[in-house]
């Protein structure tokens, strides 16, 4: 769906973003990390064609941004972090304006906007008018009007920015529902939290370098070393840990109040032995899981040393 190659922009001996390779398919929900000024806005706006490259190639859909632009406009539905809504027009009205626009006529615009409003969780604001909107709302009547023209993929830059933490979650739990449809979605932020419960790939983009670009399993795979067991057992805690220290794939055990912490040794994935060996020698287990890696840690361990504070 989204395919670049070596794409590069300069202003005279400035590097806004430099060789960005990114690869992206069907139903991939993309979450484009760095701070300001790293260069999100520019990679978003040279594949949405707003922007030439100094050089390098973008694809959507196998469309080139050079050759067939107006291609990849009617694919594309972009966003940017500030944008105008009119303060005299009710929220249909809004949407309906935008929808001529596309050259959608006749009764299917209305059933359009009214789609619309629904999938942004909106449709209760249909009458109200824009200026009365907050924030996060006004942020949703957008996402709603680059989705009129029904897009394959979605730039989104910054959509969370400046939203309180309640429309920080309605606005995940829409990004998650368009997802599911099959979009292919490339948002931006300069706060890793913001994105990391929703995306299935990460790129951390710093001085216009992409230095992280996987998929988020992989991410977290790269950055836990050992695995790590959190276990609670109904009784005799202590000749539990002793049980499993005296076990090979044991690294480590220590105690916390109930619980136990046992570090499997480098190169360690299955440990299925470890709860049939308690089980074995009488002890109830209350817990047994595997401690997970998220990814604001894996992020810490990432850019270790870069410089730049997200």
């Amino acid at each position: 769906m989204i395919k670049t190659h070596d794409l590069t922009k300069k202003y005279g001996e400035f590097y806004a973003i430099r060789s960005i390779e990114l690869d992206l398919q069907e139903g991939d929900l993309f979450g484009f990390i760095g701070p300001n000024g790293a260069g999100k806005t520019t990679t978003m706006r040279i594949i949405a064609t707003l922007l030439n490259p100094t050089w390098g190639e973008a694809y959507v859909c196998g469309n080139s941004i050079y050759t067939q632009p107006k291609e990849i406009r009617r694919l594309v539905g972009y966003m940017p972090d500030f944008f105008g809504v009119y303060d005299d027009m009710k929220v249909i009205e809004y949407l309906e304006f935008f929808a001529a626009a596309y050259r959608i006529k006749g009764p299917a615009r209305r059933r359009v906007c009214d789609e619309k409003l629904e999938i942004v969780d909106l449709d209760f604001k249909r009458d109200a008018y824009a200026n009365t909107l907050s924030r996060g709302q006004t942020q949703r009547l957008g996402l709603a009007r680059v989705l009129l023209h029904d897009p394959q993929v979605l730039l989104l830059d910054e959509p969370l920015s400046g939203l309180d933490p309640r429309a920080r979650i309605e606005m995940r739990n829409v990004l998650r529902r368009l997802g599911e449809m099959g979009k292919t979605i490339i948002v931006s932020s300069h706060i890793l939290p913001e994105l990391a419960d929703i995306c299935n790939k990460i790129g951390i983009i710093d001085c216009g370098v992409m230095t992280v670009n996987a998929k988020v399993v992989d991410v977290l795979r790269q950055v836990r070393e050992r695995v790590v067991l959190h276990i609670e057992v109904t009784s005799n805690l202590e000749g539990a840990a002793q049980l499993l220290k005296s076990h090979e794939l044991v690294e480590s055990v220590e105690m916390d109040h109930h619980r136990i912490t046992a570090t499997l040794r480098e190169g360690v994935e299955d440990y299925s032995d470890l709860p049939t060996l308690l089980i074995g020698a009488g002890y109830k287990l209350r817990l047994f899981s595997e401690k997970e890696v998220n990814l604001e840690s894996a992020f810490m361990v990432l850019t270790k040393g870069m410089g730049a504070k997200i």
